[in-house]
């Protein structure tokens, strides 16, 4: 039984990311997502009270994902210097941001209205910690700067670069483009820390 309401709940949430992109929150109705998913609405409202609570399902599926890239690009520049370091985790933001930009950009809009603020807060407050960590750890690579505060300026702006690339259309960014943004960006980071 695990199995097949593991199977299903996936299938709900899968439909809803795809009613959400395709034709908006609005539409995005129970009955309509059921439909989708090829199952009954009865079944659906017995994993799901409403529909607020499977786009937050669609919103942590995502934040999952992007959160796993993050972790591991984040332990893999641990022993990395600060320059190549910081091309890494830029790159990684922007690769991570892409992976369903369609998806990303209606979430933007929806998460303050679904209440998931607090779990978007937690995945920021975990970057942050292990981006300062790391900071840490490079003290002699970097002028005389607090680490929490740096924390948060180098992270806002990696964030900022990458959550607007694909909110002004990501599918359309060339592999040159990308690379260019990466460029600069890490150009201003690394800029900043020394």
């Amino acid at each position: 039984m695990q199995a097949r309401s593991r199977a299903t709940v996936d299938a709900l949430v899968e439909a809803t990311a795809r009613i959400l992109v395709l034709e908006g929150f609005e539409k995005a109705s129970t009955n309509r997502i059921a439909e989708i998913a090829g199952v009954s609405v009865g079944s659906l409202y017995q994993y799901f009270p409403s529909k607020e609570a499977l786009v937050a399902a669609v919103i942590d599926r995502h934040n999952e994902e992007i959160m796993g890239i993050v972790r591991a690009a984040l332990t893999e520049v641990a022993d990395l210097p600060i320059d190549k370091a910081v091309r890494r985790l830029v790159t990684v933001a922007i690769e991570a941001h892409r992976i369903d930009p369609k998806l990303h950009r209606v979430l933007a809009e929806q998460i303050p209205r679904t209440g998931q603020l607090k779990d978007v807060e937690a995945f920021n407050r975990e970057v942050h910690t292990l981006v300062r960590a790391y900071l840490e750890s490079r003290r002699k690579e970097m002028r005389k700067i607090d680490p929490g505060l740096a924390t948060f300026i180098c992270v806002s702006a990696i964030e900022a670069v990458a959550h607007n690339t694909v909110l002004n259309q990501a599918e359309m960014l060339s592999e040159k483009m990308v690379r260019t943004l990466v460029d600069e960006t890490t150009r201003m980071v690394v800029g900043y820390l020394r």
